[in-house]
């Protein structure tokens, strides 16, 4: 790589900044890195899949796709490591690099270093630099950086799979309210027990989408570790300033010497020549440089660098040392009267702990009949064991009117509707299972109801069913009664379906 060809402004970042700058690239020029990627990438999933499925094992299409995925890297990798140092490559110019570049080391990232988890950092080492001594540069690049680089995997995987997830979960986000568990446990039996070969292949393709958003952010950001290692250890934002200086200068040197040649082409008059051995002997050194002799700051900022505490640390430490060397100093002489209260006090301080500790228990002991009940009532209820439930119906329930229509038109009238709902509702229930033969367990719910109706064979009673099963829901958790003429034609439908006397 020629350093000073780089169209990226290079300086020691953090990890996290190198990443951020390699995904930048990425998204810079996201159309040469997806259509290349689309065109060879598309082309083997369609093929894998399809030898997948005659053969009845689609998931290997899946796991080879996902194996391969180094081969696809370098296409991410090519287009980046090019145009950093230039223009981004055509389309054509990267499906033509892919046939003979960067294959050499394909065969270690597909075999016994597939799962390296530093594989976007190494990478470019091998395609880019390659080498005899790779190995060590491998060791060298990684260095402090392999953890981020483990980390990046890390991250780049999990949002693969929330990405297919996501799109698993947009899936049933269309799928009715009502049919909800039981589309759920349908999905998931399609899924998992034995799903059919369009299942694994729609399966395989959401995982090819979402490695393809993923991958190239991916390689981009173990591209951008890669740079800013090979910044620190190299030195290159020094060698860049260094080559641009050089640059700078070589043009100011073209502008002098072509003063200088001007400078000899005019004529010269005969005043103007110093004999040599006058120039030998005068001392110039004051004329070119009298300003460094002779400027004060010049020694000031000498000193000043002589007494800078981060050149020339200092520490002030403090030591305790006796008076008089050699002498221990003796303990001082203390009056008799306060040697005896000292007695005193220790041994209070020795027995009064025992006395206070008898006090405690002996108040403890004299006030239990007070805080014993209290610290039984804290103790764990005994288990009471559960009656056992009862599955047999309500014999109590009110049974059903002969008339059921005229029962509920009464109701209605009276301006109980909810309650003439759900006569209705019960009626029909009844109707269902007497007609259809099922028997529903106690506490069955409206969903319950409308899967054991499926067993009615008569189509059009099952219809009618199902609009009064949604009327009694509108009305009981929606609170929206209908209105008198439709209450009127429910009659009449259920009347006519069921056999209903009016």
């Amino acid at each position: 790589m020629r350093a000073e060809q780089l169209r990226v402004e290079l300086y020691p970042r953090s990890q996290w900044e190198a990443m951020e700058l390699g995904i930048a690239l990425v998204r810079m020029h996201a159309r040469a890195i997806w259509l290349p990627w689309l065109v060879l990438s598309l082309p083997l999933f369609a093929l894998l899949n399809a030898l997948c499925l005659w053969l009845g094992q689609v998931w290997w299409a899946a796991l080879l796709l996902w194996w391969l995925k180094p081969v696809f890297d370098r296409i991410p990798l090519y287009v980046l490591s090019r145009a950093v140092f230039g223009d981004a490559p055509a389309l054509r110019e990267t499906l033509q690099a892919q046939w003979g570049w960067g294959w050499r080391p394909m065969w270690g990232y597909l075999s016994w270093r597939r799962l390296g988890p530093a594989r976007a950092l190494l990478l470019p080492v091998d395609l880019l630099e390659g080498g005899v001594r790779v190995a060590d540069r491998r060791r060298v690049i990684g260095g402090a950086a392999r953890g981020t680089a483990a980390l990046l995997t890390w991250v780049c995987a999990n949002f693969e799979l929330v990405l297919v997830l996501a799109a698993l979960a947009l899936a049933l986000m269309f799928v009715p309210v009502e049919l909800l568990s039981e589309s759920a446990k349908a999905a998931w039996a399609l899924i998992a027990d034995d799903p059919p070969g369009w299942v694994q292949v729609l399966l395989n393709a959401l995982t090819w989408l979402a490695t393809s958003v993923i991958e190239p952010f991916y390689v981009g950001a173990g591209f951008g570790l890669y740079l800013d290692r090979r910044t620190r250890l190299e030195a290159w934002d020094v060698e860049i300033g260094l080559r641009r200086m050089r640059t700078r200068l070589t043009s100011a040197f073209s502008v002098l010497a072509c003063a200088g040649v001007l400078a000899l082409a005019l004529p010269h008059t005969a005043g103007a020549v110093t004999p040599a051995t006058t120039v030998a002997r005068e001392n110039t050194l004051a004329k070119v440089f009298p300003r460094i002799q002779q400027d004060p700051d010049f020694a000031h900022a000498v000193q000043a660098t002589k007494h800078d505490p981060l050149l020339h640390p200092q520490r002030t430490q403090t030591v305790w040392v006796p008076i008089k060397k050699g002498q221990a100093p003796g303990k001082p002489k203390q009056p008799a009267w306060l040697q005896a209260i000292a007695k005193v006090i220790a041994l209070l301080g020795e027995y009064g702990l025992w006395l206070v500790m008898a006090l405690l228990v002996g108040l403890l002991l004299a006030t239990w009949g007070r805080w014993w009940p209290w610290l039984r009532g804290m103790s764990k209820p005994p288990a009471v064991v559960p009656s056992p439930v009862c599955s047999e119906a309500d014999t109590d329930a009110a049974a059903l009117p002969v008339d059921i229509v005229g029962s509920a038109r009464m109701l209605w009238q009276q301006g109980r509707c909810r309650r003439a709902l759900a006569l209705l509702y019960r009626g029909s229930v009844e109707t269902m299972m007497t007609q259809a033969g099922v028997v529903l367990v106690p506490g069955a719910t409206e969903a319950d109801c409308l899967r054991a109706a499926r067993a009615w064979p008569d189509m059009q009673a099952r219809d009618t069913f199902i609009g009064m099963v949604r009327i009694w829901q509108y009305a009981a958790y929606a609170e929206q009664l209908p209105d008198t003429d439709t209450f009127d034609a429910l009659l009449q439908r259920l009347a006519g379906s069921f056999g209903w006397r009016t």
